[in-house]
């Protein structure tokens, strides 16, 4: 009987071991595709991005020059804080119209909520290209506001300044992405115990004090987490700015296109993209020290 104990934490052991397996076998299928699909053709941008690039093709030639052309030419530079703060306001504009749509959802009830919800889908089940296309024949200079706006009187002559411009791009961005930001932000405030409204009610709190102290702060991860998306899927835009910016509209990830594309130069366009990648995986880690990575990708489901 003495050796019972230790057979007991030998069967613990050897139990322990065989969940250790199961849960590796279980992740094996995800990590083998994360190293296969995402670090390895990181690895092989940041190998590629010290080779040197001409009408041929890639040559095995280590060379610096590719980084020295990335950070001493000042037209990158102000591309990338360019793209950056079209970026930044696209997440601003967005939460700005985002916000109230999703309190408007959080409040119906039943059937209407439902009904509402799947309208708010519908048009993001059309792709994403045909959508931002849609934009062409509604901001150009023979298109729907222009005919608009020349019915009651108020120009004599199509505007061209709606489109082909940076202003269009922040059109184009808001309205792709608005469902990014709707839904994390209309989960946290669906989740609100209506009791702490009452609450506030009882306690006489103003509408706008019932907004600032309860229901904001409680669908702060929903912000954080729509804001983060918005801002990574607008800094790496290429389809919008391509078709509605125009020579002034153009963004970061353009020129990372043309490098590839149209230059054939991959070993320059794979030092540009590192460094999107840098900005992007910079947002991420700040924004996931502050806030956690768990908070932001799940609206803070799991807190």
């Amino acid at each position: 009987m003495r050796y019972g104990p230790i057979s007991m934490q030998a069967n613990g052991t050897s139990e322990g071991r065989r969940r250790s397996w199961r849960a590796a076998l279980v992740a094996l299928p995800g990590a083998t595709w994360l190293v296969l699909f995402t670090l390895v053709p990181v690895a092989l941008m940041l190998l590629v991005s010290f080779w040197t690039s001409d009408i041929f093709g890639l040559k095995p030639a280590w060379t610096l020059r590719n980084w020295e052309r990335l950070f001493r030419t000042p037209l990158y530079a102000e591309l990338l804080f360019k793209t950056f703060r079209i970026a930044v306001l696209t997440t601003v504009l967005t939460l700005i119209v985002a916000y109230p749509l999703a309190l408007f959802l959080a409040r119906l009830r039943g059937a209407a909520k439902a009904t509402l919800v799947v309208l708010l889908f519908l048009p993001f089940w059309i792709g994403y290209v045909v959508r931002t296309f849609a934009w062409l024949p509604i901001l150009g200079r023979n298109g729907l506001i222009n005919q608009a706006l020349m019915g009651i009187g108020i120009t004599s002559e199509p505007v061209d300044w709606f489109l082909y411009n940076e202003g269009a791009v922040y059109v184009g961005l808001i309205y792709v992405y608005l469902l990014f930001m709707v839904l994390p932000i209309f989960l946290s405030l669906d989740r609100i115990d209506p009791a702490l409204i009452e609450a506030a009610a009882d306690l006489h709190a103003s509408p706008w004090a019932t907004f600032r102290h309860v229901l904001f702060p409680l669908s702060v991860p929903g912000v954080v987490s729509g804001s983060v998306m918005v801002f990574l899927l607008a800094f790496g835009a290429y389809v919008t700015p391509a078709l509605l910016g125009g020579p002034s509209g153009i963004m970061f990830s353009n020129v990372v296109a043309t490098q590839f594309i149209a230059d054939n130069n991959w070993a320059f366009g794979s030092a540009l993209s590192l460094v999107m990648m840098a900005v992007v995986l910079g947002v991420l880690f700040v924004a996931g020290r502050r806030l956690g990575l768990q908070r932001i990708f799940l609206a803070g489901r799991g807190h």
